[in-house]
């Protein structure tokens, strides 16, 4: 049987593709996200021929909690690898300009709690049985802020979760558990095309391009690959 993979922002259109990449490996997989997500998670399932779907709150214990005994009842184990895809984007205004801590908080809830709830939750299987592989998304906001003028919180909220991917990398590494990142330019999504309806999508990142990166990094052929904060820009 394959390795049990699970996807977190499933319901996205590069945590779909990721699915999509993994379930061509063999992965059995578990499609995460929201609850609101729900009724994609099933409808990509139903796509792949079946998958576990996990629907609540990512950036909290909780939700985890819940669901992690299920999935390992219902797939006869725990994931031994994780694609970290969950996350948000908000911007459009300096931090002088901002007028409450809104955005903030969704940013760092949407981007950081994500994984760390993530990384907490899956880490002590993958440790116990000495492998694992685990990517996490970024994006280049997080080594070149300068660029994200208007959205402080998102730069932040993403430098922060490759500084954690990377210390965890350090403290996983021995044990068997290798931990990545990926950092995306602009994706070529519907969503950005609606909201840059006047620029060039071409130079754009393709979600299938980022997504093979991403199980690539997951798979056997990275086993040499920990603590990578690996760019993926196209040509934006």
């Amino acid at each position: 049987m394959g390795d049990i993979a699970i996807v977190t922002g499933a319901a996205g259109a590069l945590g779909a593709e990721v699915a999509r990449s993994l379930s061509r490996r063999g992965c059995r997989l578990v499609l995460a996200d929201s609850k609101r997500a729900k009724d994609g998670l099933t409808a990509l399932a139903s796509e792949l021929g079946g998958a576990a779907v996990m629907s609540g709150d990512l950036a909290t214990q909780a939700a985890w909690d819940e669901a992690l005994p299920r999935l390992e009842r219902e797939l006869g184990g725990a994931p031994s690898l994780a694609a970290l895809v969950a996350g948000a984007y908000r911007g459009g205004a300096p931090l002088d300009a901002t007028t409450d801590d809104g955005v903030w908080r969704t940013m760092m809830n949407a981007n950081l709690e994500t994984v760390y709830r993530a990384l907490r939750a899956l880490l002590p299987s993958m440790l116990a049985h000495g492998r694992g592989s685990i990517v996490a998304v970024g994006s280049r906001a997080a080594v070149q802020p300068w660029t994200s003028g208007g959205s402080a919180a998102y730069a932040a909220s993403k430098a922060a979760v490759v500084a954690l991917v990377q210390a965890v990398a350090a403290e996983a590494l021995p044990r068997g558990v290798r931990v990545n990142a990926v950092l995306p330019s602009t994706l070529d999504t519907p969503a950005n095309r609606a909201a840059m309806p006047r620029a060039d999508p071409s130079r754009w990142v393709s979600v299938s391009s980022a997504a093979e990166v991403i199980a690539y990094l997951l798979g056997d052929g990275a086993q040499d690959v920990s603590g990578a904060a690996v760019p993926v820009y196209g040509r934006a």
